[in-house]
């Protein structure tokens, strides 16, 4: 029994890594020229959020 109860939290853990899903992407608009763009991370200080969560690298389909 003692053997089997980390084999049994190793499945269990690894189970819910498996429903894991990929994080969304966001349009960034610069404060100083205007110029957009689609990034999954925040670009800094000098952008502010426009639009998303979208599921591609493009912005162009809606999550």
């Amino acid at each position: 029994m003692r053997r089997l109860i980390p084999i049994i939290s190793i499945l269990i853990l690894g189970s819910t890594q498996a429903l894991a899903a990929p994080a969304p992407y966001y349009l960034w608009m610069s404060k100083v020229d205007g110029s957009r763009v689609c990034s999954q991370t925040p670009l800094g200080e000098g952008w502010q959020k426009m639009g998303g969560p979208f599921k591609d690298s493009r912005c162009r389909k809606p999550a």
